[in-house]
């Protein structure tokens, strides 16, 4: 499996994990019971790590087109 493929895996898996841990805030809350403070820092580094793979995303193809221009 190569880089790329391997990073949207990731990116994948990652987002679910994200938005299972928001879903269960929301049922917590729904459910009536106040969650401790700490668990509304969960989403935080699923957050960051899809911030940094969405990025790598993001700019992949015009970094590619940017290499095959100067190459």
């Amino acid at each position: 499996m190569n880089w790329s493929l391997w990073i949207r895996q990731f990116h994948r898996w990652v987002s679910i994990l994200f938005s299972a841990i928001v879903l269960a805030i929301f049922v917590m809350l729904g459910a009536g019971q106040e969650p401790a403070q700490w668990v509304y820092y969960l989403p935080l580094p699923p957050l960051f790590l899809l911030i940094f793979s969405g990025l790598y995303m993001f700019f992949r193809p015009y970094l590619r087109k940017r290499g095959s221009a100067a190459g």
